[in-house]
């Protein structure tokens, strides 16, 4: 897979900086740098092209293309590198950068093995541009190494409120007929109550949208203190520099979390919901016996049938 388009000025400086620990010692005629990022071959030209080859070349071009739309409001077509016509066909994409904002994001909801983690932080407009430095965006489009670098630098400065659901506490909830919706709301309800509640001077309260307004606020129907005044918004990690801190030392507490079990048990631990985990919880039952998934599994996930099919 091969994907080109042309980058702005501020982009290209991102760029270099992103994959200046990647370059190759000997680039092309005409090249800034070529880097390797895992699958992906990226060459910045002195044109300001750049160009994507690999299997994972869509995955890092989005990284890119995500930023452009977001700092320059320009809308790149993946396919073509083209950029798309914004002024009839694009609703103006609202800035969050120009507010003082609460934002909260989670991980691990996906993940049969590991917690479930929940963040709100507080960020500060005037804290843009060293976000902005550190290369700040959605957890799922850097690497781990990258989240492991930046999440202690961003916790120092920027205030933060989390919340850690073990899969045992998880599973308590559940038999309880808690959806994962509904589990997702009181956690995020906590960590915003726990920020509103010391007077940050915020504008705005922003969430990525998991669900209908209605239904998130209707899940709260039996919680005594509730954070109404949010703006729901959906990809707000790639819009909104609070969501986006909050994605990041989400993800970074959840690795945490997940190398105290791999020191516990001697090995790596799976993550998602795949058929490696299923094959891996196998082996953790045949040498610990069904118990141990109650402790760090959510039992409700499909993969608890599989591993117990031939028990």
């Amino acid at each position: 897979m091969t994907i080109v388009f042309k980058v702005s000025d501020n982009i290209k400086e991102k760029m270099i900086n992103y994959y200046k620990d990647s370059f190759r010692e000997k680039t092309p005629p005409y090249a800034i740098f070529q880097a390797n990022e895992a699958d992906t071959i990226i060459t910045l030209y002195e044109s300001g092209k750049v160009m994507f080859q690999g299997i994972s070349a869509d995955i890092d071009a989005n990284i890119w293309i995500d930023l452009e739309k977001k700092l320059n409001n320009r809308i790149i077509d993946i396919k073509t590198g083209k950029e798309k016509n914004t002024k009839n066909n694009e609703k103006p994409t609202f800035n969050f950068d120009n507010y003082n904002t609460i934002g909260s994001d989670e991980v691990g909801t996906g993940d049969y093995f590991g917690p479930i983690v929940v963040t709100a932080t507080y960020v500060n407009k005037n804290d843009n541009d060293f976000l902005n430095e550190l290369d700040v965006m959605d957890s799922k489009k850097l690497t781990d190494e990258k989240i492991n670098k930046i999440a202690p630098i961003i916790m120092q400065k920027i205030p933060y409120s989390t919340f850690i659901l073990t899969n045992e506490e998880y599973n308590k909830f559940h038999t309880k007929k808690l959806n994962m919706n509904k589990i997702k709301a009181i956690l995020h309800n906590k960590v915003l109550l726990n920020l509103v509640e010391k007077n940050y001077s915020y504008d705005k309260i922003v969430v990525d949208q998991f669900t209908p307004p209605r239904n998130y606020y209707g899940y709260l129907s039996d919680v005594p203190k509730k954070i109404t005044n949010i703006t729901f918004v959906t990809k707000a990690e790639d819009k909104c520099l609070s969501v986006a801190c909050a994605s990041i030392i989400s993800r970074y507490i959840f690795l945490n979390e997940y190398e105290k079990l791999k020191n516990k048990f001697n090995q790596e631990i799976p993550k998602g919901a795949g058929e490696n985990v299923d094959e891996f919880g196998k082996q953790l039952v045949s040498e610990y016996g069904f118990e141990i998934l109650n402790k760090i599994a959510k039992l409700n996930f499909k993969n608890t049938e599989k591993i117990n099919e031939n028990k």
